[in-house]
C-alpha cells in the first residue's frame, strides 16, 4: 500500500480532490472536467477511497417516482427486470471531511 504522501503525490489526485473539494461530482463530470478517460478516473478514485481521502456511492439516473408508476413504465416499455442494473448507475464521489 502507498503512503499518503505517494497517493497524494500523483497530479491527477490531486486534481481530483481539488474538485470534490468544493463538491460532489460524477465519475462523468470528473472525466470532462480533467479531460482523463474514465479507465484512470476510477483508477485514482479507487486509490483515493482505499486510502480514506473520498468515498464513492451509486446513484440513480432518474428522479425517484412512485412505486406503482415506476413498476407500470417498467412492464409497458417491455422491461421485465423492474430493477436496474446497478453497474448502469452513475457514481458520485466526493471527499472526506472530519466532523
Amino acid at each position: 500500500m502507498e503512503s499518503v504522501f505517494e497517493i497524494i503525490a500523483e497530479p491527477n489526485r490531486r486534481a481530483i480532490l481539488s474538485l470534490l473539494v468544493s463538491s460532489q461530482q460524477s465519475v462523468g463530470e470528473i472525466e470532462r472536467r480533467l479531460r482523463m478517460p474514465q479507465p484512470s478516473v476510477s483508477k485514482h478514485l479507487r486509490v483515493l477511497r482505499e486510502a480514506g481521502f473520498v468515498e464513492s456511492r451509486r446513484c440513480s439516473r432518474t428522479p425517484p417516482r412512485p412505486h406503482g408508476s415506476w413498476l407500470r413504465s417498467g412492464r409497458e416499455s417491455g422491461n421485465t427486470n423492474a430493477r436496474e442494473d446497478k453497474k448502469t448507475q452513475p457514481k458520485t464521489a466526493n471527499v472526506i471531511k472530519e466532523k
